[in-house]
């Protein structure tokens, strides 16, 4: 199943480069840690890791040890596809999936949740061009079109509005 095209691959890495972008976990934090905590989570996979600054957040913020796999098809290292886990943060990362491949990638989310799943989405445009002059969001929808896509998924435990888009707590079905 393909989750990014060689080429947004490629851009994506590059863009990684930057240390201004990838960086949504440090935002989300807070409300990741909440759920941590309430749900007694010892592990989660942070998918779309970004710069991976989730684990650093968490280690301030819950009073256990948390241990975080990231995954970032566009950070070589963190590459490799990711194994189920109880726990999966997917923060401001659906928005930036290419649009013919996100049926795979929403596919591959419901795989690795292996129980609770936290997703952000954006929902208008970002400040950052890619390279090729599109919209760093490639996606801008608004919750009514994104929440049909995620419900034949997954359980809807929480949904809020946020500032520049929503969240939702998911459970697999």
């Amino acid at each position: 199943m393909q989750l990014i095209t060689e080429e947004y691959r490629l851009m994506q890495e590059s863009l990684h480069e930057n240390s201004g972008y990838g960086v949504a976990s440090e935002h989300y934090a807070p409300l990741v840690a909440e759920l941590i905590r309430i749900n007694n989570v010892r592990e989660v996979l942070d998918y779309g890791a970004g710069k991976g600054r989730l684990s650093g957040e968490l280690e301030w913020l819950v009073p256990w040890p948390v241990t975080v796999h990231p995954y970032d098809p566009g950070v070589q290292r963190w590459s490799a596809a990711p194994s189920p886990c109880g726990f999966v943060a997917c923060l401001d990362v659906l928005e930036h999936i290419e649009p013919p491949l996100l049926e795979n990638v929403l596919d591959d989310l419901k795989r690795v949740t292996a129980g609770m799943g936290l997703f952000t989405v954006h929902t208008g445009p970002a400040v950052r061009i890619l390279p090729d002059g599109r919209n760093a969001h490639l996606i801008q929808q608004p919750p009514r079109w994104w929440l049909p896509r995620i419900l034949e998924r997954f359980e809807l435990l929480r949904f809020s509005l946020i500032e520049y888009g929503f969240f939702v707590v998911v459970r697999r079905q």
